[in-house]
Parts: structure tokens; sequence; C-alpha cells
């Protein structure tokens, strides 16, 4: 009895040795591993083929005025050298409050426009990104509306604004 067991298990080794025919490869490099959901934040500019969120990584952002300060800034140079621009004039007043994931940015000054607006949609998606580092609030939960007066525009959600 232990005879065939031994067999048995010479050739199930054997065959696990064998493996599967996978001839091994050398080495490919895949970059950095992904670390999860960035904690960094992110400002939304526009270029060429749509609004693209370069990230600020180290900056904490405590407050919305400040993630409106980091959009009015506009790009670096090295991002604008690579196709980004800032359609948001800094002289527009804005007043930023959140309640549950539901973000109102009042701009008297500023006429909001349809999901296909960039400068829209750099508000809405820099906005959506501060509510997440402010308040946790799920990415996908969160629900911007821009009041210009009197007339509210949204709500929005940044992926409305994001190339597919």
């Amino acid at each position: 009895m232990t005879r065939p067991r031994t067999a048995l298990t010479c050739c199930v080794l054997a065959l696990a040795a064998a493996g599967c025919g996978i001839r091994p490869t050398g080495v490919t490099a895949g970059g950095t591993a992904p670390s999860g959901i960035s904690k960094s934040m992110r400002i939304y500019f526009v270029s060429d083929t749509g609004l693209r969120g370069v990230s600020r990584p180290g900056t904490k952002v405590d407050h919305f005025k400040l993630a409106y300060r980091l959009l009015v800034d506009g790009p670096t140079e090295e991002e604008r050298a690579d196709g980004l621009a800032n359609l948001v004039r800094p002289d527009k007043w804005v007043n930023v409050t959140a309640r549950h994931g539901h973000v109102t940015i009042k701009t008297p000054g500023y006429a909001a426009g349809s999901p296909q607006d960039q400068s829209t949609g750099q508000l809405v998606c820099t906005f959506a990104r501060a509510e997440v580092l402010l308040h946790g609030t799920r990415p996908d939960k969160v629900q911007v509306t821009l009041v210009t007066g009197k007339e509210h525009a949204g709500p929005y959600q940044c992926q409305q604004f994001l190339s597919h």
C-alpha cells in the first residue's frame, strides 16, 4: 500500500514541478504598486483632451478657501508646458459650503455652464475632491451645485465633466 502512495505522490510532485507548460520569462518592470485612493489634493485644469486632475502632494486642505486658492493659482510652469490651462479667473468671489456631501458654490459673478463647460468642471471637480478630503465623503456621493445669483446649476458630479 505504501508503494502505490509513494508512486502517486511522486507523480503529483513531478506534474507540479513541470508546471503548465508556461515558460519562464525575465523580470518585467511594472512601476510602483498602487497604494489605494490618493489622499492628496487634486486640482483640475483644462487641456486639449478635457479636464485633468493634478496632485498637490503635501498640501493639507483644511478649508475650501485653500482649495480655491490652489485652483486660481493655476498650473505650474511644468503643467503649462504639458498643455494645462486654467479657465477659472481669480477675480470672482466664491463662497463654498458643504453638508452631507452636497457642496454649494456661491459665485454671483460667474455664469455656470453645462457639463461640457470646462471652467464649471474645474470648480465642480476641485471642490468635490476637497469635500472628500475635508469630510470623508465617498467621491461618487459628492454632488456640487453652483449658485450664480438667482440661478442654480446642478447638482453635478465630477464624473460628468471627465472624458470617458
